[in-house]
């Protein structure tokens, strides 16, 4: 396959990734300008209030250390955990409709499912699942 066709071909190829740098370029030139107004047209009047620690309205007093309860993080980590579960279920599903693939899927599914559910077990064990 030589000749014109291959011109066209490459042509068509490269006009496609000729839109998507321009489309890169002008995204690159749209961030550039507003940075570079935003620079010209602020205020700069540097004063000794705004060189001070800012923290949700209020000056910040005391220490920046806090005690923290840990089993709020765990319940994070937990639902970390099952949202990734769910996010594997649904790629999963569709695989599974396709022809060809029901049996494999299936047993991937539910070893992945046996991981998680060592997982909470090894959770209900250590007590973590209990709130106190």
């Amino acid at each position: 396959m030589t000749g014109p066709a291959v011109t066209v071909i490459a042509a068509d190829y490269f006009h496609s990734y000729s839109v998507v740098g321009l489309l890169a370029v002008v995204g690159v030139l749209f961030v550039a300008v507003a940075f570079g107004a935003g620079r010209l047209l602020r205020p700069v009047v540097p004063t000794q209030e705004k060189f001070l620690t800012y923290e949700c309205g209020v000056d910040p007093v005391g220490e920046g250390w806090a005690h923290t309860q840990i089993r709020y993080y765990v319940y994070a980590f937990l639902y970390v955990i099952f949202a990734v579960d769910s996010i594997f279920l649904f790629p999963w599903a569709t695989v599974f409709a396709a022809p060809g693939y029901g049996a494999t899927t299936l047993v991937e599914m539910f070893v992945f499912l046996g991981f998680l559910a060592v997982g909470l077990l090894y959770a209900y064990k250590k007590g973590v699942l209990t709130w106190t």
